[in-house]
């Protein structure tokens, strides 16, 4: 039954929309591996016993080709003049295009493993990879890795035989972005040249290993993407750091070249993992961070065939458009291209799972060698497709098979008949032809089977979202009728059963049965509550004026499709906000608007001022300047509310005068201490941010004290007047919601680099005088009423500003670090993301505590408003699960999963501000509007 209590529907609702949360993964990005494949590698020589692999860490393409104008030296140059040199010399080259999300772990799995990560397995860990997976370095015969250790120890561990792979780390302090993260390649460099001079004696056990064939050397380069994330990719820091691994690599070459006796044996690829955008943050779907750089030489690779000059080679578009390498082919590539490459050229299995294709253009060998390539290729992808093929007709019962896989002359048997016969025939062009249409057919069967379950679960899923819209909306309409549950609760027990023994057949996951539930569960109890809808239909045809509820309605689908459209367009908030300053205070009656005339002027000016932040771009410079603004405005508006607290401050009810006094002064001393902690924040961050510049690293004494005011500060609110302190005592809303304010500045400023801290000012304000506003309108105790909703319609909008305020999707995807530095420089994701997430809650936080007072103060049914929003929102994530994409550029489906997730979440984190602005408010004194005397409220 619908439950009785609002605890009651918060549980039911948290745990449906975090089940539902994973609904996506299931449904679009389930893990591509399958096992159980047999191994393929091509069955001749191959032209290189040996592979240097080099990866740069968060290098973009654009940063290493095009030239660098080097204004302080007054010339144009390159910033990688070696590997630029064996571009036009003897290397194929292009830009290597990565997918979602470009972080390292996946990079590296793509370019080494040659598949990409499920997006959902990003969540299952920083470093280490979720599942077993095979690679490049596990079919080798040996792999001496270097570099750091959030890379090298997962490739290792995932290696079938933990001797196969050698691992030479720094420790993980050394990764410090306080100082030039170059230390971290130098320490690469010097440990390799330590390596080689090891293995130089001959006889030594390391020296026969090292000439053995199919063995790899992998260079980990973690510097570039250190300095990005601290200086920005367009500093010197960085584009130094390229010019360093430009130097070191050559270096490198040279003295591995030596060691091996200049033999012409060894292939080098170089490459990177993810690029850098201009925040000096990468994880989302920009072009910024997919397009990378992958320059390949040495034994069995193509070396350039130049245009005559003024003409233009193949490959070449706008972006590379001023790099000055027209004449010289540009080869782009899938980032997972890239393993079969390595694997082809020294001779080793193909990656079990890679789903990479070879790219032929990069080989220097012969026709037959190519072509018996291409045959290793396609036949490693048709192991995939047979192992999936087999798996679901194994479970489904109404298989249907990939029918173009199943033509009567295109079978995987006859289409390898023909390729093999091809090469018999030495018609090598015409097998690499039929080699290149069976992996693309092979790829869209695998692609096919990993969609067979859609329209289901899809089906499933937006039942169970409608399903909670109408469950929940019943809660607040919801009178005392019983009617009789037998037909229908059988029926609905039916439906379940029914879906869950075609899972059980199938195989499918426990989830599966969880999404089956909740739709099977909500529209069972929507439909027991037939009488109750008969009564709102008979209500609603008695209204003298329908066309209200009917327009309310329509408008409110309209706002949330609005609120869709603002996930793609912040701009659509500075819209709101110029109707919010304008239209609102037209729309009350013209005896308040004489009466408050001051008020209305007063949220028409702040509404005009918060609506520019939306139109100002979410990757904004370090500005200093405004953070200092920022600091002092909060400090000055805290300074303003101390000399006016005696109006909002109480003493504790039938106190003594004496005491009473003393109350009121503790209660005003603590807006002058977040006043003054604040006013701190301002002068630490830009102190702490210069002299870390200045002295290469964090120093202690500022990181202490930074610490210091965030932790005070933030835990203020919670010790003062929260329910978590059982003797506080009752305080008056406006004091609560003003210390609230000032306590959360002060980190806030800390943690602001641009406008960020302008926009909290501005923002804050707002939702005070919006309460003001709200509590002037309604004084006498009424039911809920259509127009009422307009409240919880603005928290929604105020909700989707606090975040949309200062940022994106896309700038929550790839979050700059530079927040954090005044606290901690030494990576730690998990510390920096927690840091970056308070950041990001503390605006929720103040919009919180404001409903909080507001739903107590409006003497409105209980829970009535903040469940509204809640019900309805939902109407967002059913858009934005319709939208989620698996195809087209990788930008648009990172995208499309944020939007979802971020949706999704929406609706759980509403739950989780609801609950807290009751522990946050705490117990609040709310005068009752137009009179003098006051109510307590809990």
């Amino acid at each position: 039954m619908i439950p009785a209590t609002r605890n009651g529907l918060l549980l039911i609702g948290v745990v449906f929309h975090v089940v539902y949360l994973q609904s996506i993964f299931d449904i679009y990005f389930r893990s591509p591996l399958v096992h159980g494949m047999t191994p393929h590698k091509v069955a001749l020589d191959p032209p290189a016993k040996r592979l240097v692999l080099f990866v740069a860490d968060g290098l973009r393409a654009d940063k290493i080709f095009e030239p660098y104008d080097n204004r302080t030296a007054g010339h144009v140059e390159e910033l990688a003049p070696y590997l630029l040199h064996k571009v036009r010399t003897e290397a194929s080259w292009g830009v290597s295009h990565t997918r979602v999300p470009t972080e390292s772990r996946p990079g590296h799995v793509a370019a080494i493993a040659g598949f990409y990560e499920d997006v959902s397995a990003v969540t299952k860990g920083w470093k280490m990879n979720p599942v077993e997976f095979d690679s490049v370095f596990n079919e080798s015969r040996h792999t001496w890795s270097f570099g750091s250790p959030d890379i090298l120890p997962m490739f290792a561990h995932g290696t079938s035989d933990r001797a196969r792979m050698d691992t030479f780390m720094y420790d993980a302090a050394y990764e410090d972005f306080s100082g030039n993260g170059d230390r971290l390649d130098t320490w690469v460099f010097d440990e390799a040249e330590r390596f080689f001079a090891r293995a130089t004696p001959g006889g030594s056990e390391l020296h026969t290993m090292m000439h053995q064939d199919q063995v790899v050397f992998f260079f980990h380069l973690l510097g570039i993407d250190t300095n990005g994330h601290a200086f920005k990719p367009y500093s010197e820091e960085y584009l130094g750091n390229v010019r360093y691994v430009d130097r070191g690599i050559k270096h490198l070459v040279e003295q591995l070249e030596a060691f091996y006796g200049n033999d012409g044996q060894t292939a080098y690829v170089f490459t990177a993992d993810h690029g850098m955008n201009n925040r000096g943050a990468h994880g989302d779907g920009h072009p910024d961070n997919t397009r990378t750089p992958l320059i390949a030489w040495g034994a069995g690779i193509a070396k350039p065939d130049p245009m005559p000059a003024g003409q233009i080679a193949s490959g070449h578009d706008g972006f590379s458009a001023g790099w000055g390498l027209d004449r010289y082919a540009r080869k782009d590539v899938n980032q997972a291209d890239i393993a079969p490459l390595m694997a082809s050229l020294i001779g080793l299995n193909f990656p079990l799972n890679s789903v990479g294709t070879l790219p032929l253009s990069y080989l220097n060998a012969t026709d037959e060698f190519r072509a018996r390539a291409s045959l290793t290729n396609a036949m490693q992808v048709l192991e995939q497709y047979r192992v999936k093929h087999d798996q679901k007709q194994h479970t489904e019962m109404f298989f249907k098979p990939y029918a173009p896989m199943h033509e009567t002359t295109d079978t995987p048997d006859h289409m390898l008949a023909r390729i093999k016969d091809s090469i018999g025939a030495h018609h090598y062009a015409q097998a690499e032809e039929e080699c290149q249409r069976l992996i693309a057919l092979c790829l869209e069967g695998l692609r096919y089977f990993q969609r067979y379950d859609w329209l289901l679960l899809r089906s499933i899923v937006s039942m169970g979202y409608l399903g909670w819209i109408a469950y929940s909306l019943l809660f607040i309409f919801r009178v005392y009728v019983l009617p009789d549950p037998g037909p229908i609760a059988l029926l609905g027990g039916f439906v379940f059963l029914a879906l869950a023994a075609m899972f059980y057949r199938q195989g499918s996951p426990l989830m599966y049965y969880a999404y089956a539930a909740f739709p099977v569960y909500f529209w069972t109890e929507a439909l027991l509550q037939v009488s109750l809808v008969r009564h709102i239909a008979a209500t609603y045809k008695q209204m003298s004026a329908r066309w209200r509820p009917a327009a309310f309605i329509a408008g409110y689908v309209l706002l949330l499709e609005a609120l869709v459209y603002a996930y793609f367009d912040r701009r659509v908030y500075t819209v709101a906000f110029v109707l919010l300053a304008t239209i609102w205070p037209l729309s009350v009656s013209a005896h308040f608007r004489r009466r408050h005339k001051g008020l209305l002027g007063l949220w028409a000016g702040l509404c005009l001022l918060t609506s520019v932040f939306t139109l100002l771009p979410v990757d904004a410079e370090d500005r200093m300047g405004l953070v200092i603004a920022s600091g002092v405005l909060i400090t000055l508006s805290g300074l303003i509310a101390w000399y006016y607290s005696t109006s909002f401050t109480l003493p504790p009810p039938g106190a003594a005068l004496k005491r009473a006094r003393q109350a009121i002064a503790i209660d005003r001393t603590l807006i002058l201490v977040e006043t003054l902690l604040v006013a701190a924040a301002t002068i630490l961050g830009p102190l702490t941010s210069r002299e870390t510049a200045l002295r290469g690293y964090l120093p202690r004494t500022h990181q202490m004290a930074c610490w210091s005011v965030l932790i005070v500060s933030s835990l203020l609110p919670l010790l003062h007047g929260s329910r978590l302190n059982p003797a506080a005592r009752d305080q008056h809303f406006l004091y609560r919601l003003i210390t609230l304010y000032l306590a959360f500045g002060a980190p806030f400023v800390l943690l602001t680099v641009s406008y960020e801290g302008l926009f909290y000012f501005a923002y804050s304000l707002v939702l005070l005088l919006w309460l003001v506003i709200e509590r002037a309108l309604y004084h006498e105790r009424r039911r809920l009423e259509i127009g009422d909703l307009r409240t919880g319609i603005m928290f929604l909008f105020f909700v989707n500003v606090a975040f949309f305020g200062t940022g994106n999707v896309a700038s929550l995807a790839s979050f700059s670090l530079n927040s954090v530095y005044r606290l901690m420089t030494q990576f730690d994701p998990v510390a920096m993301g927690a840091l970056l997430l308070f950041k990001i809650f503390i605006p929720f936080f103040i919009v919180s505590a404001a409903f909080g007072v507001l739903s107590r103060s409006l003497e409105l049914p209980p829970f009535s408003l903040f469940l509204f929003v809640l019900s309805t929102t939902d109407v967002m994530t059913v858009n934005f699960f319709f939208l989620v994409r698996d195809d087209g550029s990788w930008l648009d489906i990172g995208m499309s999963i944020s939007h979802f997730c971020i949706s999704g979440l929406f609706v759980l984190f509403t739950i989780v501000l609801f609950v807290f602005s009751h522990v946050l408010v705490g117990s609040v004194l709310i005068p009752s509007a137009g009179s003098v005397s006051t109510k307590k409220q809990r």
